[in-house]
């Protein structure tokens, strides 16, 4: 839903701010689905909110549940006839995580990654990614449920985007839409220097995510095109200079593949690369073969024959290097897997 048109509409039409707020709320926390349901307004401005400002701006097409039951993926259709997946993860009884996509695509061309496959369509506006959460919002509101946290963790790159980003957050936040808080927001990057010293001076206290992979620049540069530009030594100077002027954590991912980056080598060298940096932490996680079976994704048979899964005995050596070595880390859980919904497989299609 377009904030900016809402007011436009609601103000140049004589009607108070008093009835601006009411819109919001119904949007926002009653999560209605059509402007009929907003009872407290006129009719009057009910009908021309029907008209002028569409409650979405997106066209959700499928909705495919995991076998778990802990994950659901929606394909969405925009106005201009582009694809777009986002996931809902159910963590345990109370906490639930929308990830949602920045852009339709995505450029970077990470060649462990399906939607990198796609090549980059557009950037999505802030009223799109917002409306990705709106979705899930409306139907967990029907089980008595809502959105506690937002990972920008899905199609495209976030930094690539970073005023609609930015804009979709600040609705997400907003005391008088969703009012989730800060700290339950995260952004992933896979590296975009300029935009992590932009991210710096915010003064929103959202969470900053960088997908590592690699502890050498070559080995790097070949999983994630992005190091050539932005090489180890300028990521891991602009995420120290982040964590000193912020003072908040550094979320590192490190996507384990088998014979590519999970020796216990790498291992010594990414906890050499942490160092004794408090603020900096690991999150591994295994490889998501982006050739899944049973979701919108489509196949990707050249990144399937290169990479594979290590053997869980050798994750877990990996992650026990890092942790005797000082270094804070965790297992990220897998979601959605089996619907093509995980890591690495957002890959849409009609």
């Amino acid at each position: 839903m377009n904030e900016e048109l809402l007011g436009k509409v609601i103000l140049k039409n004589g009607y108070s701010q008093f009835r601006l707020r009411q819109a919001k709320k119904n949007v926002f926390t009653r999560l209605i689905e059509s402007w009929d349901a907003a009872t407290d307004l006129p009719e009057d401005l009910r009908a021309l909110l029907a008209r002028e400002v569409p409650i979405e701006s997106l066209s959700a097409r499928l909705l495919v549940e995991s076998a778990k039951k802990d994950t659901l993926k929606a394909l969405f259709a925009t106005r201009d006839g582009l694809f777009i997946e986002a996931v809902l993860m159910r963590h345990d009884r109370d906490r639930r995580t929308v990830c949602v996509s920045s852009q339709a695509g995505c450029p970077m061309k990470c060649s462990f990654c399906a939607t990198g496959k796609l090549g980059f369509k557009r950037n999505l506006t802030a009223e799109e990614i917002v409306d990705q959460v709106l979705f899930f919002a409306r139907l967990l509101n029907k089980k008595r449920e809502s959105v506690t946290n937002v990972v920008y963790m899905g199609m495209g790159e976030p930094m690539n985007n970073y005023d609609n980003v930015m804009a979709s957050i600040r609705a997400l936040n907003d005391k008088d839409g969703l009012n989730l808080g800060a700290r339950h927001i995260s952004i992933s990057t896979c590296g975009i220097v300029p935009g992590i010293k932009k991210f710096a001076k915010e003064k929103l206290q959202v969470n900053l995510a960088i997908s590592l992979h690699a502890t050498d620049d070559k080995t790097r540069s070949r999983l994630m095109p992005v190091n050539e530009a932005y090489p180890l030594g300028k990521l891991m100077k602009a995420a120290g200079e982040y964590a000193v002027a912020t003072r908040r954590k550094v979320m590192f991912e490190y996507i384990l593949i088998s014979g590519v980056n999970d020796s216990d080598e790498h291992a010594r060298s990414l906890a050499a690369l942490m160092g004794k940096n408090k603020l900096y932490h690991v999150n591994l996680i295994k490889y998501h073969e982006t050739f899944a079976k049973g979701g919108t994704a489509p196949a990707c048979p050249a990144t399937a024959a290169v990479f594979r899964v290590p053997a869980r005995e050798r994750m877990n050596r990996f992650f026990d290097i890092l942790k005797k070595s000082g270094v804070s880390c965790t297992f990220r859980v897998s979601f959605g897997e089996d619907i093509a919904g995980a890591c690495g497989q957002l890959a849409p299609k009609e």
